[in-house]
Formats: C-alpha cells, structure tokens, sequence
C-alpha cells in the first residue's frame, strides 16, 4: 500500500489561501450595472405626430398672483409720517410699498437728516404729533432714539427708518428693496 506524505499543517493554510485568492472574480463596477438595470425599466420614448400634438389637452394656465390687499389706513399713516418728517426739514423722505413683500409692514418709511441732533428730532417729532391727534397712536417699538444715527419707529403696519446721510447711504435700504414700488416726498 501506498502511504500518503504528510505535509505540514503550515503549507496546507497557504496553498489554501492561494487558491481563495486566485478564484475571486474581479470586483465590478456597481453604476455600470445599476444604470444597465434602469435603463431596461425605462419604456422607449413615444413618437407624437402633429395631430396628436393638437388634440391633447393642454396645462392650465399658471394661477394669477393673489391680489395684495389695500390698507387705507396704513397708507395713510405713511403719508402722515412723510409729511411729520418734512415739518423738520427732513430730506430724501422715501415712501415704499412693501404689501406682498414683507410681512412685518405695508410701509416703510425712509427719512435723512443732517445731523444726530436732527434726526432724534425728527423722531420725537412724529412721536409727539401721533399722540396729540384725534386717534392717538403710539409706536409698538422704538430704537435708536439715545444715538440719533438710525432711529425706528414701528407702527405696525408702517415702519420708518431715520438715518443720518452717512449712515442711509451705508445701510442703503432704498437699494435693498429697489424692486417696491416707491413714493417721494418732496
């Protein structure tokens, strides 16, 4: 009888992890194969002809834009301020219509003056006027009144923003909202 030699043990896990390694298939790329898979499941692309163009029915035209609600009393407010403004010798007084633009206003109003001490003016002025009237009204929120750089009085639906000439043409909210329809005061 023949009798087998043995081999050790080490020579037998290496000539095994030859042979694992030699039968591996190389690795495949996976887009090839997913776009191979996608492009079956398409249907090929339907020819129209003119007459078929014709009949088939068309989109609906594109909803009109909603239409932006008038605030008589907020527009008139603007013009009040505007006119408050100018009693001080404001300059470049700028009314713009934001309805549809923003939600916090439908008016801004934009107002320079020459110095600090103007510009707290001008504010206090508006202040003071809107209260004494018939219907008193006082701003929701005021800002900047110590400094007179820029000073906000919200009023709601009308906001006005009263710059010193430097500070406007750095903050440039006129450029900012260029797209709104605008009204100058003179």
């Amino acid at each position: 009888m023949a009798t087998k030699k043995k081999t050790p043990a080490s020579k037998k896990t290496k000539t095994k992890a030859k042979a694992k390694s030699v039968t591996r298939a190389p690795a495949r790329k996976k887009t090839a194969v997913k776009k191979a898979a996608k492009s079956s499941l398409r249907p090929p692309p339907r020819k129209t002809t003119a007459a078929a163009r014709k009949k088939a029915p068309r989109a609906p035209a594109p909803p009109a834009p909603p239409k932006i609600a008038e605030n008589p009393k907020a527009r008139e407010l603007a013009r009040r301020i505007g006119d408050l403004l100018l009693d001080k010798k404001a300059s470049d007084v700028v009314i713009l219509d934001m309805r549809g633009m923003t939600s916090y206003a439908d008016y801004i109003v934009i107002a320079s003056g020459e110095s600090d001490r103007q510009v707290s003016a001008m504010a206090e002025n508006v202040q003071v006027q809107l209260k004494a009237g018939s219907q008193p009204l006082r701003p929701i929120s005021t800002e900047g009144m110590e400094t007179g750089q820029w000073v906000l009085l919200d009023y709601d639906d009308v906001v006005a923003h009263l710059f010193n000439g430097e500070v406007r043409a750095f903050y440039d909210l006129d450029g900012l909202w260029a797209d709104a329809p605008r009204e100058k005061l003179a």
